[in-house]
């Protein structure tokens, strides 16, 4: 618990978009300026701060916006965010000679840790409290900063809903929305021609959004990044599927992480400051090898970047705007290093360190029939909504 009370709070959204960060932003500058306190908007994620140099003017109105109410009056009505967005990892930035910067050995090129120059910009910026919004990989970085004694207060959003330490990140329920949405369209295309409909969804180590959407919209079969699976076993159920539906068609969705039995992810592209390589494309192939194995014609959609797009749901807003006032809340008790979450179904926080102690993946044995490719969902009394 820090002792001086804090006067300004700096936000920030990284990773990838999810609908419920401008509401969440919206609800951080109403109420942290009912309670006294300015609000700095980073453009762009840990990027902005990095890249922010203090001695050109033309830096800070391209990275650093101070937010009032009129600014973010109507940004909840929209999906996205309003500060824009970055994979940036500042414990491994190429290093690059820019006046402002704190000078270092490296050399142009070079991985350097900028955390330095992060702590630098903040202190510049006048910056007392950091809210950082993202998943784990931006939320890590979060922690590294209260490890180096910086004030930070966390929200955790990813639509893969894979955060560990909380049962729910904002952004899951509008991409669980959408793909149901989108899976139940897709039936008319292919209940017209007959074929199989192979729908990959996003989720790189967790099926959660595979696994919920196919259960809510009652597709036939569903494949999890967390359970490799046999093509001959999956040809042969879709097709059970497929003869028992009176319109003769078959849906599947797939975790765009998932991989069969004798092979790895899709994956493609260097990878990210995270370490992560682009997925994509599980499905297709998924696909031809059932075009292959069953003789049927295949109908495959890739929502991708479908599932984040848009407006927010009604849960996302909920979620959105009850986080931002929970850490307000903790920032105005000057209780920093914590995480806002969901457990149980109840609003809570939890030391921010959590995040890197563990992973968030789907309870196969409670919640997914390995042999069938299917949700098993069949007791849920005493289980929070989202089944965990």
């Amino acid at each position: 618990m820090a002792a001086e009370k804090p006067t300004t709070i700096g936000i920030l959204t990284g990773g990838g978009d999810v609908p419920g960060l401008n509401p969440c932003i919206k609800a951080v500058v109403y109420r942290g300026i009912e309670e006294g306190l300015k609000v700095i908007g980073i453009r762009r994620g840990w990027g902005g701060i990095i890249e922010f140099n203090p001695d050109d003017p033309k830096s800070r109105e391209q990275h650093i916006e101070e937010l009032n109410t009129a600014k973010v009056r109507t940004i909840d009505r929209s999906g996205g965010t309003y500060l824009h967005t970055s994979r940036t990892n500042p414990s491994k930035v190429k290093y690059k000679e820019v006046p402002g910067f704190l000078k270092s050995q490296a050399k142009e090129g070079e991985i350097t840790d900028f955390t330095p120059q992060v702590l630098k910009n903040l202190q510049h910026l006048g910056i007392d409290v950091l809210i950082p919004i993202g998943g784990d990989d931006t939320l890590s970085y979060g922690e590294r900063l209260h490890q180096e004694g910086f004030p930070v207060v966390a929200i955790p959003k990813t639509m893969d809903n894979d955060v560990f330490g909380t049962d729910y990140c904002i952004g899951f329920s509008t991409a669980v929305t959408r793909s149901v949405n989108f899976i139940h369209a897709l039936r008319t295309s292919t209940g017209s021609h007959e074929r199989i409909a192979v729908v990959e969804l996003f989720g790189r180590y967790c099926g959660e959004t595979s696994l919920i959407s196919a259960y809510l919209a009652s597709a036939d079969r569903a494949i999890i990044s967390e359970v490799p699976f046999d093509p001959e076993r999956l040809a042969k159920l879709i097709m059970e599927d497929k003869k028992a539906n009176p319109s003769n068609y078959a849906m599947l969705t797939i975790s765009e992480g998932a991989r069969m039995t004798a092979g790895k992810m899709v994956q493609y592209g260097e990878a990210d400051a995270y370490g992560h390589r682009k997925l994509g494309g599980i499905g297709l192939e998924t696909g031809d090898i059932l075009k292959k194995l069953t003789g049927q014609d295949i109908v495959f959609q890739q929502l991708s970047y479908l599932m984040r797009s848009g407006a927010p749901d009604s849960l996302d807003l909920m979620v959105a705007v009850n986080y931002a006032n929970m850490a307000i809340d903790l920032i105005m008790k000057r209780v920093y290093g914590r995480m806002i979450a969901l457990r149980q179904g109840i609003y809570t926080d939890v030391p921010l360190s959590i995040i890197t102690t563990g992973q968030k993946r789907v309870d196969v044995r409670e919640l997914y029939d390995e042999e069938q490719y299917r949700p098993k969902v069949r007791h849920v009394m005493g289980k929070p909504m989202f089944l965990y």
